[in-house]
């Protein structure tokens, strides 16, 4: 659709986005044409703001008002014509001050930038924290509960322990729960269980004879045991100032954009579509999920050694000021990126620390 666009209309539309973003208001023909840079008459401007909402680029909302623009409009915007914003002395050194200290664990430094960021955009923020990273199980224990029932006790990284109960299709002993159990912490601990294969278990079946039955729903039982509490990896800030923007003044749009951000499987959802390349802009529409249709989400991903940590993003309304936001996101990733290193994720993530001890029980 660029090619079909002349300078003119370039600069007429990045007028118009720019001024529609400062002051959430119409931009009409006579108030375009004072503005520097605009040599146009208002009667010229008129035409082109008409040819450019017929190519869909802006948007009329009322007859007698000026335009506003479309969501292909910031798309066009965001692609081609938005310069890139300077972050102010003041800004980086927000950013510097929260990477200061290089000791503090890696979910704590994602949490602090999702605040600064909504600090510094007016916009909520989400942080993401790897989602599910905690693949491996430190130590099996099991206790005999009742001739068909034993309970599976799952250390994990960080001292955390999880219980879940087992029921078995056939009469259990406390010999052959001990022999399992033995078997577990022999062959499954400290393995990632997404690289386990079919024959992997079915040799593990076979070494356990009549209790090789057990096999698969302790498999299950482990993949549930470390996929809960994955939502808890998602954090929201500064929700309300959702409330500043007259896009959000109507009850049921507000509602519908806080039912949103309160579900975290939807966020998660959000942020699995993002680009690992570069900064991922959704506009109106452009979300998965229906209920940010009138809104826009900006997100980078947080990839550490080749590993992807986290994620940093912001939601508000399509007029937003995508130029500062999509560099702050940029720069605030980039920083958390240099500062920590692939050498030192090791030391920062949580499931690298010591498992010694007694945990917390999370049934």
């Amino acid at each position: 659709m660029s090619e079909m666009l002349s300078e003119r209309k370039k600069n007429i539309l990045k007028a118009v986005i720019e001024e529609y973003i400062s002051s959430g208001e119409p931009i009409g023909s006579k108030f375009l044409a004072s503005l520097d840079g605009i040599s146009l008459s208002p009667a010229t401007l008129r035409n082109e703001m008409a040819e450019l909402t017929e190519m869909g680029y802006l948007v009329q909302p009322h007859t007698s008002a000026g335009r506003i623009p479309s969501e292909q409009g910031y798309r066009f915007y965001v692609d081609t014509l938005m310069q890139s914003y300077d972050l102010t002395a003041s800004e980086m050194t927000s950013l510097q001050e929260m990477l200061r200290d290089k000791e503090e664990q890696l979910d704590k430094i994602i949490d602090s930038a999702g605040r600064l960021m909504a600090s510094l955009t007016n916009y909520p923020a989400i942080s993401v924290r790897s989602v599910n990273r905690v693949s491996k199980v430190m130590k099996f224990s099991i206790l005999f509960a009742d001739d068909y029932h034993f309970l599976l006790i799952m250390i994990l990284p960080q001292n955390n322990v999880k219980t879940k109960t087992v029921k078995s299709p056939f009469r259990l002993t406390e010999e052959g729960l001990l022999g399992l159990q033995n078997v577990l912490n022999k062959y499954l601990v400290d393995v990632r269980l997404d690289a386990l294969t079919l024959a992997q278990m079915m040799e593990l079946e076979n070494m356990l004879g009549p209790y090789g039955a057990l096999v698969t729903p302790i498999i299950k039982c482990i993949y549930e045991a470390l996929g809960e509490g994955s939502n808890g990896n998602v954090r929201v800030d500064g929700v309300d100032r959702l409330l500043g923007y007259p896009e959000y003044s109507s009850v049921d749009k507000l509602r519908s954009v806080l039912s949103t951000l309160e579900q975290r499987e939807s966020l998660l959802e959000l942020v699995e579509n993002t680009d690992e390349s570069g900064v991922s802009v959704f506009i109106g529409s452009e979300n998965s999920v229906e209920t940010m249709s009138d809104s826009t989400l900006i997100m980078k991903t947080i990839t550490v050694g080749g590993k992807k940590v986290g994620a940093i993003g912001v939601i508000g309304p399509c007029r937003m000021d995508y130029s500062k936001v999509i560099s702050t996101v940029d720069q605030l990733v980039q920083s958390i990126t240099e500062h920590i290193g692939a050498d030192d994720l090791g030391n920062l993530l949580p499931e690298a620390q010591d498992h010694a001890g007694e945990g917390e029980k999370n049934d």
